[in-house]
């Protein structure tokens, strides 16, 4: 593939279902408000495969299409009106991948700079790349939503996966005492994170309310898995002060549980801001604060030792799918800055 001064290399998805097909598209130029930045490495989310295949009409995406939704990377240039960040400042952010907005599997993104924020020194471009949706998503419901505390008790449903990770470690953080249920293959992964490591299968609800809160309930439970398992969440929660959030309650579910013990419930959609545009300048803000717990040793991501490039991003992406990832999935766009 042979690009100029004013093209670039990417990957376009061109129909759903497709592979990602690598193409010299023209480089973008930063607008007022934007910043453009020279992509070190993409996050790999399971949300971008469902992008891919088609089945995330929530996400807004129509091909032909440059898909990835977090990037860490350079500052090449900055448009009109920028004032915080400069050419050759290290950042990252969640700034792309969907509603139509070009993502970071390209060797440049131009973004809007309320979206960024200063990368964590502690943290390689692979480890900063992996941080941004699932941090996000964790700080809304936990902080935002949720306003987790020292002495609470906090369950994390899917604490080995990529959200659930970024909750123990912020939960932890905050001074929570944390819970996490998992397969019995994460448990290891779940303890490492300073977590009690429940085994979902093979521990019931109400056996691990009894033992972990005398029968009370969690302060906090984190779902981040939907269906049954935003179900046992309500089962789960304290009686009155006991509040659950989840990232993926997008079906039926009975409030009965969460009724009957005075409980509250809170969604997040991380996506609102890229799509609506508002409330841009907080996810710049909670990048900020997750930057400062990763610099203090308080906040590590946990990456699949895999190392990708767009040349083999298709491996990546069937890493994701398949489940068999050992942490989070990062794509080195160039490897040189990562």
């Amino acid at each position: 593939m042979t690009t100029t001064a004013d093209s670039m290399r990417a990957l376009v998805l061109e129909a759903y279902g497709q592979p990602l097909r690598p193409a010299a598209v023209t480089r973008p130029a930063p607008g007022a408000g934007e910043v453009l930045v020279r992509v070190g490495a993409s996050g790999v989310n399971p949300l971008d495969i469902k992008i891919r295949n088609g089945q995330a009409a929530h996400a807004r995406v129509s091909p032909p299409a440059v898909l990835g939704i977090d990037v860490a990377g350079v500052v090449e240039a900055v448009g009109a009106g920028v004032t915080g960040f400069a050419p050759g400042d290290e950042v990252y952010g969640m700034t792309g991948g969907v509603g139509g907005v070009q993502g970071s599997l390209a060797e440049f993104a131009s973004v809007d700079a309320r979206l960024l924020a200063p990368k964590p020194a502690a943290l390689t471009m692979r480890e900063a790349a992996a941080l941004p949706l699932i941090v996000i998503t964790a700080w809304e419901g936990l902080v935002d939503r949720a306003r987790v505390r020292a002495g609470q008790k906090v369950l994390v449903h899917g604490g080995a996966g990529g959200v659930g990770q970024a909750a123990v470690q912020i939960a932890r953080a905050r001074g929570a005492e944390v819970y996490a249920t998992g397969s019995a293959r994460s448990l290891g992964a779940i303890e490492r994170l300073g977590a009690t490591a429940i085994d979902y299968a093979a521990t019931p609800v109400e056996r691990y309310v009894a033992a972990y809160t005398d029968g009370e309930g969690f302060d906090i439970v984190v779902d981040t898995v939907g269906g049954a398992t935003l179900d046992a969440s309500f089962s789960a929660v304290r009686t009155y002060e006991g509040h659950v959030v989840s990232s993926l309650g997008w079906g039926a579910h009975s409030l009965a549980p969460l009724s009957f013990r005075g409980a509250t419930y809170s969604g997040v959609f991380t996506l609102l801001p890229l799509l609506t545009g508002r409330g841009r300048e907080h996810h710049g803000e909670i990048l900020r604060e997750v930057a400062a717990l990763a610099d203090s040793g308080a906040l590590r991501p946990i990456l699949d030792p895999r190392r990708f490039t767009l040349e083999t991003v298709e491996e990546a992406h069937k890493a994701v799918a398949s489940g068999d990832a050992a942490g989070k999935v990062v794509v080195e766009v160039v490897p040189a800055i990562t």
